[in-house]
């Protein structure tokens, strides 16, 4: 069995930006599981509110680098941990930037490889930079973000890919393949997650044949 831990915040959770939560078929994740097979084992750990290694007073419990080694050590051995987050760090309160964005990103990442995966191999990384915020955020009732965001999403791609390279993860830029929808500007709808599952069962199929 290839198991798959997909570390997320909201859009890996599956909010619907229509209400609700998008059922376990229509989510990435559920998705996912079923373009790999019965061979690949798919977990879900995303949160909304998720953040790379931020603490947020009004929303405790969303810090990714604390949650991080607990959903490694329940989950293991794993083959794959896929870190999509960063979303949430663009919030006006953490007053941060593209680079330290990735600099939490960097710390997810060495978090991966230090903790122990029950005498397996190291996972595989995959990082993701997040979807594209779009204008009116700061009008669509989240608290925290305001017209910035926008702008500062457009700029993690780069500072994201280059965590990748230097780290020898996979890289998956979901900007490119996918995106929020009209109704709340951040969440993605059932169409946008097939899309994002999609890209990213190539990939991993792809680096999987590669290596075996």
């Amino acid at each position: 069995m290839i198991n798959v831990l997909c570390f997320g915040d909201s859009n890996t959770n599956g909010s619907n930006p229509a209400g609700g939560r998008h059922p376990r078929d229509v989510r990435w994740t559920g998705r996912l599981q079923r373009l790999l097979g019965d061979d690949w084992y798919v977990i879900e750990e995303g949160l909304g509110g998720r953040t790379t290694v931020f603490d947020n007073p009004i929303e405790p419990h969303r810090n990714g680098l604390a949650a991080l080694p607990g959903a490694l050590i329940t989950h293991r051995p794993l083959d794959y941990v896929i870190i999509s987050l960063g979303t949430n760090d663009m919030k006006a309160m953490f007053h941060a930037d593209a680079r330290v964005i990735a600099a939490g990103l960097d710390m997810l990442v060495h978090e991966v490889k230090i903790t122990d995966n029950r005498g397996a191999p190291a996972p595989r990384i995959v990082v993701v930079s997040p979807i594209y915020i779009k204008p009116g955020i700061s009008t669509s009732g989240f608290i925290g973000f305001d017209e910035g965001a926008v702008e500062l999403s457009h700029q993690l791609s780069g500072e994201y890919r280059r965590v990748a390279e230097r780290q020898g993860c996979l890289f998956l830029d979901a900007a490119q393949v996918a995106e929020p929808s009209d109704l709340d500007q951040l969440h993605m709808d059932g169409e946008n997650h097939a899309k994002f599952a999609d890209a990213m069962a190539a990939l991993l199929r792809e680096d999987w044949a590669a290596r075996h």
